[in-house]
């Protein structure tokens, strides 16, 4: 078993490729993705029948190429939809709020859409009856800022 093992290295690294895909299945977080791309360049070099050492080589580099330079620009096309095909929280950032309970650093309450949201507020205490923006989501709070008034937008647009 360990002579073929010897002989046939591209089995091992295919192995290694289906368990990094495996794993990135269960966390979603393009890691593993990118470590299993380095496992089909170590399959590649074992075909093309370069040494163990190189083997390796190739592996190591390949996934850290694609770890520091594939990765962040796939996270960043994943994680800027666009506002129509943006789901569950993220359609909330940018919309406008009503304060119930006066909202400060601390914590308050506003209301979006049609749900009740415990938020705060970085920029000091907002009254209720205030209109808000939400302008992040965090954890189960929305962070939210003072609405400008509609002559400000107005003049700030043009």
């Amino acid at each position: 078993m360990f002579q073929w093992l010897a002989d046939n290295w591209w089995a091992l690294w295919l192995t290694i490729f289906l368990v990094f895909a495996v794993v990135e299945m269960l966390t979603l977080d393009l890691f593993f993705i990118m470590l299993g791309g380095g496992a089909l360049a170590g399959l590649l070099s074992a075909f093309a029948g370069a040494d163990l050492w190189l083997q390796i080589v190739v592996f190591s580099v390949v996934s850290l190429l694609m770890i520091g330079f594939v990765r962040p620009v796939a996270l960043k096309h994943l994680r800027s939809s666009p506002a129509d095909q943006r789901s569950n929280v993220e359609r909330l950032i940018g919309e406008s709020a009503l304060v119930m309970e006066p909202v400060s650093a601390d914590g308050g309450l506003v209301k979006i859409g049609g749900d009740v949201w415990t938020a705060r507020s970085d920029t000091g205490v907002l009254a209720a009856g205030q209109r808000v923006v939400v302008r992040a989501i965090d954890g189960a709070t929305a962070v939210v800022d003072p609405q400008e008034p509609a002559a400000q937008q107005d003049s700030t647009a043009q």
